[in-house]
């Protein structure tokens, strides 16, 4: 936990009037380290309209957290004890709830007044904490919902191992408040430290400091010295262990998957040097993954010191660990400097993916890397076409009464990348390399807004650049629809063979011809997504026989053939598609085969659809459920 002496905190208090919460934290970060760093004159931070709390009041410096993991009754059960600091001397403190069981508030050793708010939707429903103008510290006593969105409980029988149950936790983005009351929201940074309490034959990591082994009594500790938003708060309790893959990087995983993850992961000490070179020294100490279970709703989860992966990367030819660069890169994009509000989500993701790509350019090489956009340029057209050029395309969106997951698009991350490769084109990669790495240190363990990012962006670079900053228009990528036609013009030379072998089948050629045995999954997806509209059941036959495409264990490839495949109604790919369908629950996968499946105008398929969703719903995560009901209503 970070302090503020004193005379530094009649400092502090003035800078957040002025400045907003993160900027008096970040100045309290500072001091600690004995840095200065020189803060660009911006626009005040925007108000968090996905949270009930109050920082401009009373906000969360720490918080020290003791849990008990109650497999049997699906709960959490213990306490919460956040550190404040009264800005505004005020009798009322604020948090952040959802479907938790409130059983007593404490100020000291003394019980105060409390009540639960009015349930909003997305949001559930503020505490309202009873305190004095002196009160530096409550504690709040409390247990979980079953049902709590943050939390998925599994069986033994839906682990890799199938001897003992899981626990994980996915926060982002307004779930912490389903597992822990808190102020959560990404514009409120605090230290943390906990005590767990798991069943002794399971291990509990967090995103923090973690253990390598279990222990007899089934006790673990943490500590995060570092002030992160509540959506980085993160747990899993499983029956997993622990390899190195370097003197900073490692592996979580089941014993039936470790070695193959290690294998996979074993350049994850290379990234992290790649990394460090392009833009500054790796600040949080170790940087592990755990391998989740396969109903893990996203690729990756960018959790401090403990990304959580899903299996579903795990290909056996490291083709897709641009996915691994892509949550250490948020180490320092979300993670370090991070998005004010949801409505700036593009602040972490745009950046996450460029940086991303240029540790897979340092690591793998260049041609490599375009790969890599030009897929990403493919999602973000698909994206635009979809949305129908509407306001959601913008970088900077709308979500007023609205779940900021609806933000969680390919605009974020591919329109957010193409901006910025847009202005490195502009002004030359050795500017831009500085101008970024620079904008890391300047806003280190700050929270920020699009507006903020501009100003600095205008005045470290494209004020002294006029020709350059003309030519990028960055309004029109922040604030207009659809894809600025400025963008870098991008070519492969692996795409390009890919596109020769596609029309040398349309005119007449075998398939059996094509050279692919040395396909990576980007040209094997590069293909399937190029197959014309129009294309035949017959001509999806000679495909899924030439290349068992319907049959690929690379989930990837899978899931675009899966699409296609609904979308045609090939029924000969519909058995592997609900082998899929029950065992995947990576949202990215599964929403997009549903949706074709639903879209079909076969009344049998649509059904079918219903019936497998019904049959694997269970075994999704909430954040995946939410999207499905609302297709199937």
């Amino acid at each position: 936990m970070f302090s503020i002496t004193h005379k530094f905190y009649l400092f502090c208090s003035l800078a957040f009037l002025l400045s907003g919460l993160t900027n008096c934290n970040k100045q309290a970060e500072q001091k600690n380290n004995n840095t200065t760093t020189n803060m660009p004159v911006s626009t005040q931070p925007q108000q968090d309209i996905h949270t009930f709390a109050r920082p401009q009041e009373v906000v969360m410096q720490h918080l020290n957290l003791e849990l008990s993991v109650d497999f049997k009754q699906q709960i959490l059960k213990g306490k919460a004890t956040c550190a404040i600091k009264n800005l505004a001397k005020t009798n009322k403190f604020y948090v952040d709830t959802k479907d938790l069981q409130i059983e007593k508030v404490e100020i000291g050793q003394q019980s105060t007044t409390f009540k639960l708010g009015e349930e909003k939707a997305f949001l559930g429903r503020p505490l309202e904490i009873d305190i004095f103008g002196s009160t530096d510290s409550v504690t709040i006593y409390y247990q979980t919902s079953p049902t709590a969105e943050a939390l998925q409980w599994l069986s033994a029988a839906q682990t890799a191992g199938k001897k003992a149950p899981y626990l994980f936790t996915q926060s982002q983005a307004i779930l912490a408040r389903t597992w822990i009351p808190c102020q959560d929201s990404p514009g409120i940074r605090f230290t943390y430290q906990a005590k767990i309490n798991v069943p002794e034959n399971l291990l509990a990591v967090m995103s923090a400091n973690n253990p390598t082994e279990k222990n007899t009594k089934g006790e673990y500790f943490f500590k995060m010295d570092k002030a992160i938003p509540a959506y980085l708060l993160a747990l899993a309790v499983g029956d997993f262990s622990f390899k190195p893959t370097g003197t900073r990087t490692g592996v979580y995983a089941e014993a039936a998957s470790l070695d193959k993850a290690v294998a996979e992961f074993a350049d994850m000490e290379k990234m992290l040097e790649a990394a460090e070179k392009l833009y500054g020294q790796y600040d949080w100490g170790r940087y592990d993954v755990l391998v989740m279970p396969p109903s893990f709703p996203f690729g990756g989860m960018e959790n401090p010191k403990l990304t959580f992966v899903t299996p579903t990367i795990i290909t056996g030819d490291q083709s897709l660990v641009s996915l691994v660069a892509h949550e250490l890169a948020h180490s320092w994009s979300g993670n370090l400097v991070t998005n004010a509000t949801w409505a700036d989500f593009w602040l972490n993701e745009g950046f996450t993916v460029y940086f991303e790509r240029r540790i897979m350019e340092a690591v793998y090489g260049k041609q490599y890397a375009a790969m890599l956009e030009l897929i990403g340029l493919q999602d973000v057209k698909d994206e635009i076409v979809a949305m129908n050029n509407g306001e959601d395309t913008k970088l900077k969106i709308d979500l007023a009464n609205r779940n900021p997951d609806d933000g969680v698009t390919h605009i974020a991350y591919e329109k957010g990348f193409f901006f910025l490769r847009t202005i490195e084109e502009a002004v030359g990669r050795e500017k831009f390399d500085a101008f970024v790495k620079q904008y890391f240190k300047t806003f280190a363990y700050q929270s920020i807004t699009t507006e903020q990012f501009l100003d600095y962006l205008n005045k470290n670079l494209l004020d002294a650049l006029p020709a350059a900053k003309e030519k990028i228009n960055a309004q029109q990528w922040i604030y207009a629809t659809g894809l600025p036609t400025n963008h870098p013009t991008l070519k492969s030379e692996q795409f390009a063979y890919v596109d020769t072998c596609i029309a040398a089948w349309l005119n007449g050629s075998s398939p059996t011809l094509f050279k692919t045995s040395q396909w990576t999954t980007h040209e094997w997806l590069r293909f399937v997504r190029s197959l014309p509209e129009n294309i035949t059941l017959e001509q999806m036959t000679v495909l899924d026989n030439t290349f068992k495409l319907s049959n690929t264990n690379n989930a990837e490839i899978a899931a675009v053939w899966f699409v296609l495949a609904a979308k045609k109604d090939y029924k000969t790919a519909y058995l592997p598609m609900e082998k899929f369908l029950t065992q995947v629950g990576r949202r990215k996968f599964i929403v997009p085969i549903y949706q074709a499946l639903y879209k079909n105008a076969n009344p049998q398929t649509k059904n079918w659809a219903e019936q497998t969703y019904k049959r694997a719903r269970a075994g999704y995560h909430a954040v995946a459920v939410v999207t499905l009901d609302k297709l199937f209503g």
